[in-house]
């Protein structure tokens, strides 16, 4: 008896020597998604309003360079952003609209979202799987920053610390990020004349 009380004592023990706190967990993905970060990055990103419902977008970047695509029924409009510029074709009156990009603007979908949230958030996990750690993070009264979520849920994989998915609530507003992979081509995020034969530039710059 002795014997086993020991084992298990000792399995106990191993096992809580390699529990992992929260802020360990995002330490680690902040580490794997700043060594992918010049490879860009897609996911869908869902914004969930009150009354009109949610809004679903694909988006692409890479660097300086951007490209997201909203589907509505038949309708489509993609934009794409480089350092100076932004194009943005929609499918209703079949033309392309070229502007200067402010410098100001920043992509939606940026890495930058799931950098350094442990700072200024409670943090939580309140749900782990074979696959991965579901984090709850609070926003910690010492953060004072207005534009901070006051709370968002994140899931992060087993064995290589990519984010899986990201919730947060803004101003009512749900924003999601999921279906996130690492890997962008330039031509993704390029706008190319060539595949938009016949359609009409409007040229605003």
């Amino acid at each position: 008896m002795k014997r086993i009380l020991t084992l298990l004592l000792s399995v106990l023990c191993a096992s809580f020597a390699l529990a992992q706190t929260p802020a360990e967990i995002l330490a680690k993905m902040d580490q794997e998604v700043s060594l992918h970060e010049a490879e860009g990055v897609s996911m869908v990103l869902e914004f969930k309003v009150p009354i009109v419902g949610t809004i679903s977008s694909q988006v692409w970047t890479k660097g300086e360079k951007a490209r997201m695509e909203f589907k509505a029924a038949s309708e489509q409009m993609v934009t794409w952003m480089d350092e100076t510029t932004q194009w943005t074709y929609n499918s209703s009156n079949g033309e392309v609209t070229i502007e200067k990009r402010k410098p100001s603007s920043e992509p939606e979908g940026d890495l930058g979202m799931f950098q350094g949230l442990a700072e200024g958030y409670d943090l939580s996990l309140t749900k782990e799987t074979d696959q991965a750690w579901y984090i709850h993070c609070k926003k910690s009264r010492t953060n004072k920053s207005k534009d901070d979520p006051k709370t968002m849920d994140l899931v992060i994989a087993k064995g290589t610390y990519r984010p899986i998915s990201l919730s947060a609530k803004l101003s009512g507003v749900t924003l999601t990020l999921r279906e996130i992979a690492f890997g962008v081509s330039d031509k993704q995020v390029t706008f190319n004349p060539a595949d938009y034969p016949g359609v009409k530039t409007v040229d605003k710059r």
